[in-house]
């Protein structure tokens, strides 16, 4: 059984040298661990180490993409002159370690025009399947309508986008998480709540802006078990006497949604996943190296599953590997 992994992120020198410039105090938190904490040099290693990680967890294939907030919290100039050398970066450790690794390519959503652009290179001409894209751009949601070149590119060429958290605006985290001191009010607003949170309500307005009725083929990969909308579908059926979509917003998770556990190993979230948006929907992530996998858990996290064999490979693989085999290229 190969194990894919989807939400394996890496760095480069050049993107944290951006960061420094544009923020020397480097207030988003994430920003600051990537930079300067002890994931840094798992994060910049793209060959031996990285490999090793993998070995040790069990996983087969690590699809690669830039950490948060990756390239969209620059200016939008900065932003496309780094994408294209970010992605080749990305291109050429797939290439040293063909079937080990595949990408997501980094994306300067604040051109989004050439964020579409280079979406396609990366895909047609890199080979790469699909993008990761976080839930803000600047200050501005990736929900909004300028942000839609690029999601008619990705439907276009029938790649995934995963879409992943962002730490929440200053004044959001001030006022929702802050009060309590460091390293507790950062930790709220980011990994422990705050960023699922936003994460989920981001793909919420997706849904209700009509994206996926413009775009149907459009997919979006959602990790941390469905970023806590997941959870609460029952209630959120509110909206759809009210939002005038084609269908339920229900049913928008269980065809454009695809739902990655994001480094929480938990069999309780799996039960409910596979209940409420089933097997198919379903696809292995760790969250390396935010999260790390050791002694084969990874691959035992799927074998001890409350699974059928048919749904166990699935998760594993299949669900990836039949996505994928379906991209324009």
């Amino acid at each position: 059984m190969r194990v894919y992994a989807l939400e394996e992120h890496m760095v480069t020198a050049a993107v944290t040298e951006a960061w420094r410039r544009r923020d020397p105090r480097l207030a988003e938190p994430m920003m600051k661990w990537a930079v300067s904490g002890d994931v840094t040099p798992a994060l910049l290693d793209l060959d031996e180490g990285r490999l090793a990680a993998m070995d040790d967890a069990g996983i087969d294939t690590a699809v690669l993409s830039m950490t948060t907030p990756g390239l969209q919290n620059l200016p939008a100039a900065e932003a496309v002159a780094l994408q294209g050398p970010t992605n080749d970066a990305l291109a050429a450790a797939v290439g040293r370690h063909p079937g080990r690794f595949a990408a997501f390519a980094t994306l300067a959503t604040p051109a989004p025009a050439a964020a579409a652009a280079e979406l396609r290179r990366a895909v047609t001409d890199l080979g790469f399947d699909g993008a990761m894209v976080n839930v803000r751009s600047g200050e501005r949601g990736v929900d909004a309508a300028e942000f839609w070149d690029i999601y008619e590119a990705a439907a276009e060429l029938r790649v995934p986008l995963y879409l992943h958290p962002r730490a929440p605006l200053p004044a959001v985290g001030r006022a929702y998480y802050g009060g309590f001191g460091e390293p507790v009010d950062s930790l709220l607003a980011t990994g422990a709540v705050g960023w699922h949170y936003d994460a989920g309500l981001t793909l919420l307005r997706m849904i209700v802006s009509g994206l996926f009725d413009r775009f149907p083929d459009l997919q979006v990969i959602l990790g941390h078990w469905g970023e806590v909308v997941l959870f609460y579908l029952d209630r959120i059926a509110v909206l759809d006497r009210v939002a005038h979509l084609q269908r339920p917003v229900a049913e928008y998770f269980r065809t454009n949604v695809f739902i990655t556990p994001g480094g929480i190993s938990s069999h309780r979230y799996l039960r409910w996943s596979l209940e409420t948006v089933g097997a198919e929907r379903i696809i292995y992530a760790t969250d390396y190296p935010f999260n790390r996998e050791r002694d084969g858990s990874a691959r035992r996290f799927l074998d001890t599953a409350p699974v059928s064999a048919a749904d166990r490979e699935r998760i594993a693989f299949r669900n990836w590997e039949e996505l994928v085999a379906g991209i324009r290229r």
